[in-house]
């Protein structure tokens, strides 16, 4: 029998959410990235990483780098949470160029990706993120509205508010890819 365990990294907690779904659905072990040691992770055949999306990057990818040489052997899956259409070719060519700057070309290669539409509440936001919202905002608006994408028209409509796009359904897939025999 397959023995799974699901870490995260989630500042606001739509990372959190996913990783206790998929947590629930493989019934096996989730913990926060910071709570894991090396030796912690050799009883898994199978180790999944969420991690938020922040500026372009994955949270708790150093903690996994480092982590990698102990489960290089394992099958290993990330999956990344950010209010990017998960949908979109062009948001997740973006995010996977960002995830093969951050690791090796062999930890790259071995991990199967899957991709997660969170949430926001403006009103959780730290000083630091509110601000790069609020740049990114100011920039769209520079393009005028009607040039705007319908991802960035959504992030402009509802700038300032509390939006979660969360679908447990979702993770059937790395759920699915999770459970099979890796080749």
């Amino acid at each position: 029998m397959m023995k799974y365990i699901v870490m995260y990294s989630s500042k606001y907690g739509s990372t959190q959410k996913y990783a206790k779904w998929i947590g629930e659905a493989l019934s096996c072990e989730v913990k926060d990235i910071r709570e894991i040691s090396s030796g912690m992770l050799q009883k898994y055949d199978v180790v999944i990483h969420g991690g938020s999306l922040y500026a372009g990057g994955v949270s708790g990818m150093k903690q996994l780098v480092k982590l990698y040489p102990v489960i290089s052997d394992k099958k290993l899956i990330l999956f990344t949470c950010g209010l990017a259409d998960p949908t979109s070719s062009q948001n997740i060519m973006h995010i996977e160029n960002g995830v093969a700057k951050a690791v090796s070309k062999d930890m790259y290669d071995n991990m199967k990706q899957f991709h997660f539409r969170g949430g926001i509440d403006y009103s959780r936001l730290s000083l630091i993120h509110k601000m790069m919202m609020w740049m990114l905002c100011q920039t769209m608006k520079k393009k005028g509205y009607n040039n705007l994408s319908d991802e960035d028209k959504l992030m402009l409509d509802t700038y300032g508010k509390q939006i979660d796009f969360s679908d447990k359904s979702t993770i059937k897939l790395l759920v699915d890819y999770a459970t099979t025999y890796r080749t």
